[in-house]
């Protein structure tokens, strides 16, 4: 009883550390008959602002901080999470959650990594920007890229608003292998969504743009956002069907990040020890045309995933997922891993409150040296993709079919606007038969890709 109580008085005094509160709280888990545990602490700073025809439609403000424990009795586990950081409720919280553990029925790959694995350096990744941005400044941002939309073309008559986010915080992970770990981070970001109409028909197309940086010095302009906001809104005007046929398919900057994002899937490890993968056992083989290389890189300066640990505690490192068509690696977590018999590869994942998970990083094809032009330059008859609509993919067979939106491709140049088509093959194929790749990465997200092509897809229209 006297160590119970040395625990709660420590707990309740150390407020003001994150890095002590963790500590003290895994001790009262021990104390509770917790065999191992971890702790994620997490607090920071969230503003959105959405504006709508000049006027702030929805403004959200928000600090908050919240604390998840994972205990392991054996090889019995328990996660719970909690905003109440008093005494009170952190000794109730680990209690609890000790009782549940014990409950729940055992798994024999459970439990922490290896202590020798832990992280043991984090390095300055440049994930963090202390600009302060006033309330008004950055209602002003938005304004200013809905404004540049409608400015851009006449034929805006209309906008589901523009929106700028912006977030900070820190993370404290901490187990009781004795690892305590953390770092801050912050992003900055602009959406605009402009409609145009098209002058005689009234026919509408509405499309988007966006950008999102840690730092706020390097968000494009909000003129910028807006303005190919309503390019890509305009183009889309006029569009209309095709016939079905089998031809050369362009996928842009997006459209190709949700191809890697498929693919990124399918190298889950929690996926594959489920077998519900079609690349189930597939380590070694080539998976995909000899142009395509892509990384998993957590350590990369400024990446919107990057991160010096991951939610275990293991460092993050750059992984090769395929090399030059040839599958290197899966992405796997400490769980996942044993469950296939392999090594975590540093991308466990993690919300506070949950057990961890498998996620990507900065997840990204390579580029290659053709500009999005010479690609669509190459195709004497085709579709070039500009947005996917829908869900049709089979993770287990590969097989794929999306409805479509983009721009029909005439003896090199993009002629009319297409739309309410689909287009469908096999991931397992389509991935052996991209024959182009772009120039043109860039990271708006976790996942990226420059543009690619397919030799031959079936789309279908009229």
């Amino acid at each position: 009883m006297l160590q119970e109580q040395t625990s709660i008085r420590a707990a309740e005094a150390s407020h003001g550390t994150y890095d002590q509160l963790a500590s003290d709280v895994l001790a009262r888990a021990k104390d509770c008959g917790a065999t191992e545990a971890d702790i994620v602490v997490a607090d920071g700073e969230t503003f959105s602002v959405q504006v709508r025809v000049g006027a702030v439609d929805r403004l959200t403000k928000a600090r908050e901080k919240r604390l998840g424990l994972r205990v392991f009795v054996g090889k019995r586990s328990a996660t719970t999470s909690t905003s109440d950081f008093s005494r009170e409720s952190l000794e109730r919280l680990v209690s609890e959650t000790c009782t549940l553990a014990k409950a729940v029925v055992e798994d024999q790959v459970s439990g922490l990594p290896d202590a020798v694995q832990m992280a043991r350096d984090w390095p300055d990744l440049d994930l963090y920007d202390d600009t302060t941005l006033g309330t008004e400044t950055q209602i002003e941002w938005a304004k200013r890229g809905e404004a540049a939309a409608f400015a851009a073309d006449p034929r805006v008559t209309n906008s589901e608003g523009a929106e700028f986010d912006s977030s900070s915080g820190r993370v404290v992970l901490a187990n009781s292998h004795g690892f305590v770990g953390s770092y801050k981070s912050s992003s900055y970001s602009l959406s605009v969504s402009p409609i145009a109409t098209e002058p005689g028909t009234g026919a509408m197309q509405r499309d988007a743009w966006y950008e999102v940086q840690r730092k706020f010095s390097r968000l494009a302009s909000a003129e910028s956002i807006g303005q190919e906001a309503t390019k890509r809104a305009v183009r889309r005007l006029g569009a209309r069907k095709v016939a079905t046929k089998r031809v050369p398919v362009v996928f842009d900057q997006e459209t190709a990040g949700s191809l890697l994002a498929n693919l990124c899937s399918a190298v889950s490890g929690y996926g594959l020890y489920k077998r519900a993968s079609f690349l189930l056992d597939q380590l070694g083989q080539t998976i995909a045309s000899d142009l395509i290389t892509v990384y998993d890189d957590g350590r990369m300066a400024g990446g919107l995933g990057s991160r010096p640990f991951d939610g275990e505690g293991l460092a993050t490192r750059k992984n090769t997922i395929v090399e030059r068509g040839v599958l290197k690696s899966y992405l796997l977590d400490t769980y996942s891993g044993k469950k296939l018999g392999l090594s975590s590869t540093g991308n466990a994942s993690r919300s506070v409150g949950e057990s961890p998970s498998v996620g990507p990083t900065n997840f990204y094809l390579v580029p290659g040296v053709k500009s999005p032009e010479d690609i669509i330059g190459s195709v004497k008859e085709g579709l070039y993709v500009t947005d996917l609509i829908g869900f049709g993919i089979n993770m287990v067979t590969g097989d794929y079919s999306r409805g479509a939106c983009g721009f029909w491709i005439e003896n090199g140049e993009l002629t009319y606007p297409v739309e309410e088509i689909t287009i469908a093959g096999n991931l397992k194929e389509m991935f052996k038969h991209i024959e182009m790749v772009g120039s043109d990465l860039v990271f708006r997200g976790r996942i990226a890709s420059p543009t690619v092509k397919i030799t031959e897809m079936m789309v279908a229209g009229n």
